[in-house]
């Protein structure tokens, strides 16, 4: 079967509707129901399993080859209520208790950004406080929204006070953009959060910043929370909150492929609009940094 034929999941795998006998996983939460500008996201699942299509097994810059590493299939999306976010939450939380119950490492297809936190109840419930690499335009700390707890600005907000984030080893990458005080990034700072704006990336390779990440997180459980306007909307104009002067893609594979070797136990690719880029390259981009994610979880062999 030619790459372009065939039912559209994530890279051609098999589906299944549990993690018995898995790894790893993909799976989709097709909601946009938190998120305060442009909507959408709740088709980044479906696009980013079409266009992933063409994404080969083997990692040629990094010799990963994770399908003959790890058990890894699809497992469909969660059955969200797209009508209640609250209740959003709990079904998002319970579902992930039977994902990872086993050990199966979720790398999940968003979707707007409040799901990072109702994962993460379950990763804490599991693990313990867990460690935290979140790359984004937005620090996504607020408050509150609108008078709203839960929605796409809140999650680690939520996810510090329900204990389940190990402050001291949680770092932000690519934060930028105006702000509604001088101080918005100040909270997770006098949290413990390490806070990169993305005025400290420019022009330079991220590499060393990682040798720094890998130090920092030890052999502890990590969390790795990727939303795509982290990127220049030159490169992914298709999310609902673009920033201008973000990363560019080789920082991303820089941050991700600098993951390698750390306790990862989870990951999410967010806020994928399809509507705002008719190209189809946000997309692209982010089947393709779920791939490189896939690449450096633990287990993982290179050839």
């Amino acid at each position: 079967m030619p790459r372009f034929g065939g039912p559209a999941t994530m890279m051609r795998l098999p589906t299944q509707s549990n993690t018995v006998g898995l790894d790893a996983c993909f799976v989709g939460i097709p909601m946009d129901i938190g998120t305060s500008n442009r909507p959408g996201t709740r088709f980044g699942p479906r696009q980013i399993r079409a266009e992933s299509c063409m994404i080969r097994p083997y990692n040629m810059a990094t010799r990963a080859a994770p399908f003959d590493s790890l058990q890894v299939a699809d497992i469909g999306d969660v059955a969200i209520d797209t009508f209640n976010l609250p209740k959003c939450v709990d079904i998002i939380t319970n579902a992930y208790r039977e994902i990872i119950k086993n050990g199966c490492k979720p790398l999940t297809l968003g979707g707007d950004h409040t799901l990072s936190y109702p994962i993460l109840r379950a990763m804490g419930e599991k693990y313990g406080p867990v460690g935290l690499i979140h790359v984004d335009a937005h620090a996504d700390i607020n408050e509150h929204m609108f008078g709203e707890p839960i929605a796409h600005g809140t999650p680690f907000r939520r996810a510090v006070e329900a204990g389940v984030l190990d402050a001291r080893r949680c770092i932000q990458i690519g934060v930028r953009g105006t702000g509604y005080a001088a101080d918005d990034f100040d909270w997770p700072r006098k949290q413990g959060f390490r806070v990169v704006q993305v005025e400290e990336c420019w022009h330079k390779s991220l590499t060393p910043l990682m040798a720094e990440v890998r130090d920092q997180m030890g052999d502890r459980p990590v969390y790795l929370s990727f939303d795509i306007d982290s990127l220049d909307p030159s490169i992914a104009p298709g999310t609902g909150t673009p920033e201008i002067a973000g990363l560019n893609t080789i920082q991303a594979l820089e941050i991700i492929r600098g993951c390698w070797g750390l306790n990862i136990v989870g990951c999410d690719l967010v806020e994928v609009s399809p509507p705002y880029d008719p190209s189809g390259n946000t997309a692209i981009t982010a089947a393709n940094l779920l791939f490189e994610m896939l690449c450096v979880l633990p287990g993982v062999q290179r050839r």
